[in-house]
């Protein structure tokens, strides 16, 4: 094996369990079950799969190359099946203390002026029980269920994979070794585990011809749980304020072949922000001046990742890593909580036969998950409307759509779309862990 270079020491959270694991007779003759599961990537794939392991007997570790908690980013959308998951995961109430609570959102001209405004149902395309969450309040509530139970390494990362029939042996590049009965990788758009075990990412990532930016600064509009719009050729920009943030967070898309980069190079990033949006109007340039020293900007392409087969032999994909659908579907978050669910609830059911459990995952969430890019591939054009009368087009739209009698059907149609993807992936119900399945006591069930 190559080489590892060695970093500063990972920081290590919570217990991980040393009891063995209480399987019946069956299912110990048919194959020795998976037990330890290592789990790439604490954003909310991962921190979500440890929880619903941990219930069912398994002893997960969730190392993150991050030294810490990542509590940034956008807020996400909480609808359809993803609902009744958090509902069973028993965080469904947090979510909803939580919510960003957005009244609406506007439109505004070169000069500020509003041109529409619209209610938040409509602008999110949300009905009955959905919900809004920002991505980082979400990853705490998942860390803060999880990391009594959980073993939690920060400040590391996945270096190599060598697979045996038993396991697989993991080198970090801390320089620990580790064993493990499975590996999860949950890391992401840019899965390092996804590199290791399947090849290079340029042979599953499809870039949908846009990139994506988003960083906070200063609301300096006085927005109040409000967002504001402005559109420009092949570019959006969104400033928004929800509930108990005194910042704004600020989005920007823009249409543009895929560009080098390196995500370690951010300098670079805000620079290719500033050059594709230097000379525009409204408030931007003095959104770039915030973009320049924010020290949370993130810069991608909004692309897709599109796999064959999401397990190889002990290794197994989840969320972006294995179906990345961007940021223009708005399911991601709802995916990565479904997919954790229903893999989890696999390897119980299979009393952890990941053969047969990896299988059953995929042949679940594939279809549903194929909708759902197929939706995002035509939002992506809806936010970078190309020229500057789809544009005015689009702006009489959001200015008399209040006004008109047929407001609601169109309201409907547009969320009706959203809900059929949101609800694709239908909902399994696994056996709930009995008594058994206490930290005392760990089982996995049948």
């Amino acid at each position: 094996m190559s080489s590892t270079a060695h970093r500063s020491t990972p920081r290590t959270t919570g217990h991980p369990a040393t009891r063995p694991v209480t399987r019946n007779a069956t299912q110990a003759a048919a194959r020795p079950a998976a037990r330890t599961v290592l789990i790439s990537g604490a954003s909310i794939a991962g921190p979500a799969l440890a929880l619903w392991l941990h219930r069912y007997g398994f002893a997960p570790t969730v190392v993150e190359r991050a030294p810490e908690l990542r509590t940034g980013g956008y807020k996400v959308d909480i609808r359809g099946t993803a609902i009744e998951v958090c509902r069973r995961m028993g965080v469904l109430d947090e979510i909803r203390a939580r919510s960003t609570d957005m009244r609406g959102g506007s439109y505004v001209d070169d000069a500020g002026r509003t041109i529409g405004e619209l209610p938040a149902d409509i602008f999110g395309g949300r009905v009955e029980e959905d919900d809004e969450i920002m991505r980082g309040e979400l990853a705490r509530i998942l860390y803060d269920r999880t990391r009594g139970d959980v073993e939690y390494v920060f400040g590391d990362s996945i270096a190599a994979l060598d697979e045996d029939t038993d396991g697989v042996t993991v080198i970090f590049d801390s320089g620990a070794v580790r064993r493990f009965d499975l590996v999860v990788g949950a890391d992401g758009l840019h899965s390092n585990t996804r590199r290791l075990a399947f090849g290079p990412e340029e042979r599953y990532k499809r870039h949908l011809g846009a990139y994506i930016s988003i960083f906070t600064a200063p609301n300096h509009l006085g927005l109040d749980r409000w967002e504001t719009y402005h559109a420009l050729p092949g570019k959006l920009v969104c400033v928004y304020s929800s509930a108990g943030e005194s910042d704004a967070r600020n989005l920007f898309v823009f249409s543009s072949p895929e560009l080098p980069h390196d995500p370690r190079d951010v300098a670079a990033q805000k620079r290719a922000l500033a050059d594709r949006f230097a000379g525009d109007g409204w408030e931007v340039p003095r959104l770039l001046g915030h973009a320049a020293g924010a020290d949370d900007f993130y810069l991608d392409s909004m692309s897709l990742i599109e796999m064959d087969h999401w397990s190889r032999g002990r290794v197994v994909l989840l969320g972006d890593a294995a179906h990345c659908a961007s940021p223009a579907s708005g399911q991601g978050t709802g995916l990565a909580l479904t997919g954790a669910y229903v893999l989890a609830g696999e390897l119980a059911r299979a009393g952890g036969d990941h053969t047969v459990a990896f299988a059953r995952y995929e042949r679940l969430m594939r279809p549903g998950v194929e909708q759902n890019q197929r939706m995002a591939e035509g939002f992506v054009g809806e936010m970078t409307v190309a020229s500057k009368w789809k544009i005015a087009l689009r702006m009489f739209m959001v200015r008399t759509l209040p006004k008109t009698p047929w407001k609601n059907l169109i309201a409907k149609k547009i969320r009706d779309g959203i809900q059929a993807a949101a609800h694709a992936v239908p909902l399994v119900d696994y056996p709930a862990p009995d008594a058994a399945g206490t930290p005392g006591r760990p089982t996995v069930a049948a």
